[in-house]
């Protein structure tokens, strides 16, 4: 059997992901490091046979949802709400990070956890029913459902048809218009240099 700390360094990111996917950002290291302890402690007695991912997602899933049932009976007495501090910089990569969490913020609770669990945790239909008691059938809806979902929030807007025109025009003017994918189409190279005036010797 593997030492445990290879397992947190292979399994961490799927653990956090599991956690994310019930709990928001400062309740989810909670969670992760709850379900790490409580793994810690039976890992010694678990069986070599034993899918270590399937097994760590189980244990988070349970952990995330007694994280989310405790912080729902705190008291939670606020008269003024503080101003939220400014986002810092992403880039390209982290933006598109953020827009899909914050998409996938807005699923409800069964559709994100079927998401997150079979498409980002790579958990099949079935291994996603046992985590979340439910059938295999509604956990394959649950994912289908939420996938649609996704890409209706995270589908760029269609680009308006141009006006004052009719006929063969308007469907040259409506194609030209549509907006196409910059990696579909490769830029031809540019070269810097005029072209050699015609009669030169």
């Amino acid at each position: 059997m593997e030492p445990f700390e290879r397992v947190v360094a292979r399994h961490g990111r799927t653990v956090w992901r599991v956690c994310r996917a019930v709990l928001d950002e400062h309740d989810t290291d909670d969670a992760w490091s709850e379900t790490f302890v409580a793994a810690l402690v039976a890992y010694p007695s678990l069986p070599t046979s034993t899918n270590l991912e399937a097994w760590l997602v189980t244990i988070a899933h349970r952990k995330a949802i007694d994280v989310l049932r405790a912080r729902d009976r705190r008291p939670r007495p606020v008269e003024t709400v503080p101003e939220p501090p400014p986002a810092p910089p992403h880039d390209e990569a982290m933006a598109r990070t953020d827009e899909l969490d914050g998409a996938l913020r807005t699923l409800p609770p069964g559709q994100r956890r079927a998401v997150v669990y079979h498409h980002l945790v790579g958990l099949s239909h079935r291994e996603v029913a046992e985590v979340t008691g439910i059938s295999a059938d509604a956990a394959r809806r649950a994912s289908a459902d939420g996938i649609a979902a996704l890409r209706r929030l995270l589908a760029e807007p269609a680009t308006p048809r141009p006006t004052g025109t009719s006929g063969r025009g308007a469907r040259r003017a409506s194609v030209s218009s549509a907006p196409v994918p910059s990696a579909s189409v490769p830029s031809a190279p540019v070269s810097s240099a005029s072209p050699e005036p015609k009669g030169t010797p």
